[in-house]
């Protein structure tokens, strides 16, 4: 590492920013606790005792095995038992994280993208082209998530078939949630740039001949990206929640390919029949996951606003 960066690192580690973090016992907690899970789903092929994926190693008469703590036939292999089909559980969690965490980001960030390059867009040019694209957020906010997605979903795979839908499962959740979810940035993005447009250096960059592209992407935007932090950390527990629940429908991902939300749904109809674990153990990675997500963006937009921090 270069001295420059070395000195940047240092700046960086003895900042107010850290300083606060290190203070904060519950930002410290949850943000421990994301670190465990985006691990536990980078890591799941070398962490996990077995393959979900892999119909070899699924054994049917290993269904519905309880968890190594409970009273009954449990096996000392399967820490948290076996789902229905016979898969190990703390596997089929392992995967469903990682693929849940995987949803959740680039959706997230696919919003990032067109919220950003629309709002800058909105808020700089202003007109029509503001009242254009602020008319068609006020359309898209006024439609829930879980409505367009149920409805996009279910149009694609009426027209495409449930084999390719299973194969595209990933990507149409990630299009779907990512599209639904822009104006969140857009308006956001066009409020910081509404009070930066009329600066003086940006008045200064337009004096010197630079363009109005040049002006919006390295002059503007800049001073427009702070508080997407706090959007983006809340924005992720939607998409994972979203994603959670067109699985539950049946609308994610596929059996095959489980996510947390496909994981509780499998298991839904075993809960009153003594299998509860097959859903109650995926609900609880799902919600301890969310509430973690939701404590670290709860802090960062607090000691992100002088006025809100308290510690």
């Amino acid at each position: 590492m270069t001295a420059p960066r070395m000195m940047a690192l240092r700046a960086f580690l003895a900042s107010d920013f850290i300083y606060r973090f290190r203070r904060d016992k519950v930002a410290l907690v949850s943000f421990l606790v994301l670190l465990a899970f985006v691990l536990a789903g980078l890591l799941a092929p070398v962490l996990a005792p077995f393959d979900p994926y892999d119909p070899a190693s699924i054994d049917i008469m290993n269904s519905e095995i309880p968890p190594v703590w409970t009273d009954g036939a449990t096996d000392p292999q399967f820490l948290l038992g076996t789902d229905a089909q016979g898969r190990d559980m703390l596997s089929t969690i392992l995967y469903g994280t990682r693929i849940s965490l995987t949803i959740g980001i680039f959706a997230v960030m696919l919003q990032m993208v067109l919220g950003i390059s629309i709002g800058l867009l909105s808020g700089y040019v202003g007109g029509r082209v503001d009242a254009f694209f602020m008319r068609l957020a006020d359309i898209q906010l006024s439609l829930s998530t879980l409505m367009v997605a149920i409805v996009a979903l279910a149009v694609f795979q009426a027209a495409f078939g449930t084999e390719l839908y299973s194969d595209l499962a990933i990507f149409m959740l990630i299009m779907v949630i990512g599209i639904a979810e822009w104006p969140q940035y857009a308006r956001t993005i066009r409020a910081s740039v509404l009070a930066e447009k009329h600066k003086e250096y940006v008045d200064a960059a337009r004096v010197i001949g630079l363009g109005p592209g040049r002006i919006m992407v390295r002059h503007v935007l800049p001073n427009t990206l702070s508080p997407l932090l706090v959007i983006s950390t809340v924005q992720v527990a939607n998409a994972i929640i979203s994603e959670a629940a067109l699985s539950f429908l049946g609308l994610g991902m596929p059996v095959t390919k489980p996510s947390l939300g496909s994981l509780i749904n499998s298991g839904f109809e075993f809960i009153f029949s003594g299998s509860w674990w097959i859903t109650l153990i995926p609900s609880v990675v799902l919600v301890v996951l969310i509430l973690t997500i939701n404590l670290l963006g709860d802090w960062l937009r607090d000691v992100l606003n002088p006025k809100l921090y308290k510690g």
